[in-house]
């Protein structure tokens, strides 16, 4: 299985989109690795976790074809996950030869409710018919092409959010993106996956090696490596499985110093936009 990871910022983005600070100045002088534009998730080339306001900016740094992708998988409504708008281009006079000609989205009802009210106005019916919106909730299996996805409950600020247990063959994904410790519930239907080595774990990384507070929306370092060894006790993880760090906010300076050093001392891959992971 291929993981790309497109974008890797939190919702701000790096440099932030208005900021002045030190670290974000500095980003701007420096350039590279260090640019982070919001999370997108890539699978295969035909799996999507998330669709951001970055999805455009994606298409051009990458060898992605955007058209290419089939299912859509959505966390959550907050605008840096999940960008409809941009749906409107998918076809009509804008988008010619595409790879795949549908889209199905799935996503919870906030955002599904998200979707129609951003596509309303401008949707032409020629692209509306193209794009299946599945409305999901939490604890729920489904099938899409070869993939089987699990929903699980995430610990998040919006309404209803999701984070996902992606299969396909003997590979598998734990996507877990945005959210803060998990809640009960998700370890719940976790266990129900015990045995199963998972090839790619994606953790939520926003605070970096800032603290973690216990009902926080989303991880630093020290809830990676909690829910880290908790999937370990549950033999969901072992020394195969790839544990990747993304959903950095410029607040926690992530810069190529600071994350070589959460490298080395967690164990973990530091992800950038455009890397590229077989699993």
């Amino acid at each position: 299985m291929k993981a790309v990871f497109l974008g890797t910022g939190a919702a701000e983005g790096i440099p932030a989109l208005f900021c002045n600070c030190e670290y974000c100045t500095a980003v701007r002088r420096r350039g590279g690795k260090e640019i982070r534009t919001r999370a997108q998730l890539v699978l295969d080339g035909e799996l999507s976790v998330e669709f951001p306001p970055d999805a455009f900016a994606h298409g051009i740094s990458s060898e992605i074809d955007l058209s290419a992708i089939k299912y859509l998988l959505v966390t959550h409504s907050h605008f840096d996950h999940f960008s409809p708008a941009q749906l409107i281009l998918r076809g009509y006079k804008f988008a010619h030869g595409m790879t795949s000609p549908t889209l199905d989205i799935f996503a919870n009802e906030e955002a599904c409710g998200e979707y129609s009210e951003a596509t309303r106005l401008e949707m032409k019916d020629c692209v509306k018919s193209t794009i299946s919106l599945h409305p999901i909730t939490a604890m729920q299996t489904f099938s899409c092409g070869d993939w089987t996805v699990h929903t699980l409950p995430a610990r998040h600020s919006s309404k209803d959010p999701l984070v996902f247990f992606i299969e396909k063959g003997e590979k598998s994904v734990l996507y877990l993106t945005d959210t803060g410790a998990l809640p009960d519930m998700a370890w719940e239907g976790l266990s129900s996956f015990k045995g199963k080595t998972i090839s790619l774990v994606v953790l939520d990384c926003t605070f970096l090696f800032g603290e973690t507070a216990k009902e926080a929306r989303h991880m630093g370092l020290d809830e990676n490596a909690r829910t880290m060894e908790k999937l370990r006790n549950f033999s969901l993880a072992d020394g195969r499985t790839k544990f990747v760090i993304t959903h950095f906010s410029h607040n926690s300076k992530p810069s190529l110093d600071l994350l070589a050093k959460a490298e080395r001392e967690y164990g973990v891959i530091a992800a950038y936009d455009g890397m590229t992971l077989e699993v």
